[in-house]
């Protein structure tokens, strides 16, 4: 695992030990940025279940102005910090050590560019977080939202939540799930 392009780029990055984590393979992470890189200057990028931070420190390499890591676990915390220290992107990072979902009041933004998540195949976080980030103020028509789920995740609420899919990218093992909120006229 490594980071694939901007001031970072070709620096190995650890990660948590354990089966607790999924990195996203390389291949996939350039894919994604490659969708996202006129999104990513300048932007405030958070990264939900963050896991080894390398989504995070990803956007922060190719120019995100800040990035927000948040996860609970003590394994990951640690090698976020590690991997932001290695990387030199620790002082444009804020690390928050909570639950996704009471993390999120922690944010103090006007508004957050992308908020990447990547929780827990079948367990239903995708959906928690979701509703708790429709009452966030820094999530607004122009927040992007990705959700790295698995292939069979279902999103039947997002109306009633009030966001829509605008894309959906596959993969052979997951996919990429983009969303917006709905402009309320």
């Amino acid at each position: 695992m490594r980071v694939i392009a901007g001031t970072a780029r070709s620096l190995p990055l650890k990660a948590p030990e354990g089966l607790d984590t999924r990195p996203t393979t390389d291949r996939i992470k350039e894919t994604l940025f490659n969708m996202l890189q006129s999104d990513i200057p300048g932007a405030v990028f958070a990264d939900l279940f963050s896991g080894s931070g390398a989504i995070g420190i990803e956007a922060l390499s190719r120019g995100a102005e800040k990035a927000y890591f948040i996860d609970n676990s003590p394994k990951a915390l640690a090698c976020i910090q590690q991997n932001l220290t290695f990387t030199k992107t620790a002082n444009r990072a804020i690390v928050l050590k909570q639950d996704v979902c009471s993390a999120l009041s922690s944010i103090r933004e006007k508004e957050v560019s992308i908020i990447f998540m990547d929780p827990p195949y079948g367990r239903g976080h995708e959906k928690d977080v979701l509703a708790s980030l429709r009452k966030m103020d820094y999530v607004t028509e122009n927040t992007l939202i990705i959700v790295e789920t698995s292939l069979e995740t279902d999103f039947p609420y997002l109306k009633d939540f009030g966001y829509y899919m605008e894309k959906d990218k596959r993969y052979k093992t997951n996919r990429h799930v983009f969303l917006r909120r709905t402009i309320l006229s």
